[in-house]
């Protein structure tokens, strides 16, 4: 905890300063619903330059998350295993467990002895990998690509540091294999459609910035406010129930996962975005107490809130899905 960054407290006094409109969520249903926010615009500089093949920009979708190609990033980043599928060499499908890390690019690094005897010619497999999120949700990524043998001495070198660094572990580089990544499909959860990423806008994303302190910050604020989670809900989600309990889910650089139960025992998905983006720890929880302040003001009617509200919301009724604006 960073000493001077003050976290969360349900009881704050009232604001002398001017406070900042943050942007309202929407709600989408699944058994569950999502509050989806807006994207940042970067307008291109004035200048004379040369044309010259660049990655492609990755934008962010209209619903204040980070793209998929992020996401897929962050979740090989914060796991250390995964299961590989690949052919034998009779020709039937094979999957297993397997430690792997990844370089700078995100490109899937494993150790194999006697390779050649445990797959076939076609060195074509797949690495799915998922995250845990709090208990309740699951992200996950399936890398396709091609097996190969790295054949440079500085790449393998490279490499190894890699496994190292991540398992903190010497390992031969003769037993050094990389999944060359062609494309990714990355879903949000269980029984949820996924979106397909290419091998560029892979390696151009990257990692989440909260990704090594966001579990604890959401342990955190269920353990000790859990007031303020059930506020956010009311005073930042235009929710059409009353709200029996509230849970966070994960929090990344955009804002945060809730997950709202309701008296029916109906359960939503609610994103609630932070009013600017945030880099580190210490941005993520100023973002929490300055959110809380305002929440309780326009709770207590010191303040009069001019938040603007997401109208979309995403209704899932078993595999169908139902996108619509009200």
């Amino acid at each position: 905890m960073i000493p001077h960054a003050q976290y969360l407290t349900p009881n704050l006094p009232p604001s002398i300063l001017r406070t900042t409109c943050f942007p309202k969520p929407s709600v989408s249903v699944i058994n569950r619903t999502f509050f989806k926010p807006l994207k940042s615009r970067i307008l291109p500089s004035k200048c004379s330059v040369s044309l010259v093949s660049e990655p492609p920009q990755l934008e962010l979708s209209n619903n204040h998350k980070p793209f998929s190609a992020e996401v897929s990033r962050t979740i090989v980043e914060l796991c250390s295993v995964a299961t590989l599928s690949t052919l034998t060499q009779e020709g039937s499908p094979l999957g297993f467990g397997v430690r792997f890390a990844v370089d700078s690019n995100g490109t899937p690094v494993m150790c194999f002895r006697d390779v050649d005897n445990r797959f076939s010619v076609d060195r074509r497999c797949s690495l799915h990998v998922q995250l845990e999120q709090c208990g309740v949700r699951t992200p996950q990524c399936t890398i396709l690509g091609n097996l190969d043998k790295p054949g440079d001495m500085m790449d393998l070198r490279r490499l190894g540091s890699a496994w190292r660094k991540r398992f903190n572990e010497e390992v031969e580089e003769s037993c050094i294999y990389v999944l060359d990544v062609k494309r990714v499909l990355q879903i949000e959860d269980y029984a949820e459609d996924g979106v397909w990423v290419s091998s560029l806008e892979y390696a151009s994303a990257e990692p989440d910035p909260l990704r090594d302190c966001a579990e604890k910050i959401v342990d955190e604020i269920n353990a000790n406010n859990r007031e303020d989670v059930y506020r956010f809900c009311n005073i930042y989600a235009e929710l059409d129930f009353q709200v029996l309990d509230a849970k966070m889910v994960w929090v990344d650089r955009l804002g945060f996962d809730v997950h709202v139960r309701s008296v029916q025992k109906d359960v939503y998905e609610v994103r609630i975005p932070f009013p600017r983006e945030v880099g580190d720890e210490k941005g993520a929880k100023s973002s929490f107490n300055g959110m809380s302040q305002l929440a309780w003001e326009v709770e207590k009617n010191f303040h009069v809130p001019e938040l603007n509200k997401v109208k979309r919301l995403k209704k899932v009724t078993g595999n169908a899905l139902h996108s619509f604006d009200v």
